[in-house]
């Protein structure tokens, strides 16, 4: 399976600790999915976890070539994980048509964080 693309990203936890406090719920809504804020409240380090979702839609932008453009949502693009398994993406909307076009069919992600900062890695691959 070739690798398309690669895109990684760095985010301060503490920018987005000061982001959740002075924007609270609008910046929720506009950032993550119901799903992704499920996850992270329930979680002790839940702007740490904020984070790194937060590093993994921007690591995808770059992965997709598009940033922003192009009717790319931050919403569009989920991060998932089940107990006990490695976090993924699921693409929606208008970025799931991108990715197909750009033939990419998988995007494997990684999530990790120290010293204040959190990382994502994503790697694109076609079948």
């Amino acid at each position: 399976m070739p690798i398309v693309s690669v895109g990684s990203d760095l985010t301060r936890i503490d920018r987005m600790a000061d982001l959740l406090e002075r924007r609270g719920d609008a910046a929720k809504a506009r950032l993550f999915t119901e799903n992704e804020q499920a996850y992270c409240e329930a979680r002790k380090t839940r702007v740490t976890n904020y984070a790194g979702r937060f590093a993994v839609k921007e690591a995808v932008m770059k992965v997709l070539g598009t940033g922003w453009a192009h009717g790319v949502r931050w919403v569009d693009i989920e991060t998932l994980r089940e107990r006990g398994r490695a976090p993924y993406v699921v693409l929606h909307g208008r970025t799931a048509e991108i990715a197909r076009e750009r033939g990419i069919d998988r995007i494997h992600v990684s999530i990790t964080h120290d010293a204040g900062i959190a990382m994502a890695f994503a790697v694109a691959e076609r079948d």
